[in-house]
């Protein structure tokens, strides 16, 4: 399954997404991904990840064939936001953590300081 992004709509304060669905052999089917702008900004999540949000909804909805109405919901970008967080939090972990030094004079390199 491919799925390709055509676009957005903006109605009020929410948009459409607008996406085509490819399985082999079939015929493209037309798909439409709503998202209330609100949600965004309560999430701190930008608009520019709109697109991408709204395809890994419409995947997981057609994986298990959903037949209803696509919407990025608040659990949806809560759930979004708090993996971003995570992930932002173990990458600070890594920063913080010290980096192992070699011990003198055992893993010395026998290269090192050649010819001194």
């Amino acid at each position: 399954m491919e799925v390709r992004y055509l676009g957005f709509e903006q109605q009020q304060n929410a948009r459409s997404y607008q996406f085509d669905v490819l399985d082999k052999g079939q015929p493209a089917r037309r798909f439409i991904v709503t998202a209330d702008l609100s949600l965004f900004l309560t999430h701190r999540i930008g608009i520019q990840e709109g697109p991408a949000l709204s395809a890994s909804k419409l995947a997981a909805d057609l994986e298990r064939n959903f037949d209803g109405v696509h919407e990025l919901t608040a659990e949806d970008l809560r759930a979004h936001a708090n993996a971003r967080s995570l992930a932002e939090a173990q990458r600070a972990e890594v920063r913080k953590s010290p980096r192992r030094r070699p011990s003198p004079g055992g893993d010395r390199s026998p290269w090192r300081n050649f010819g001194v």
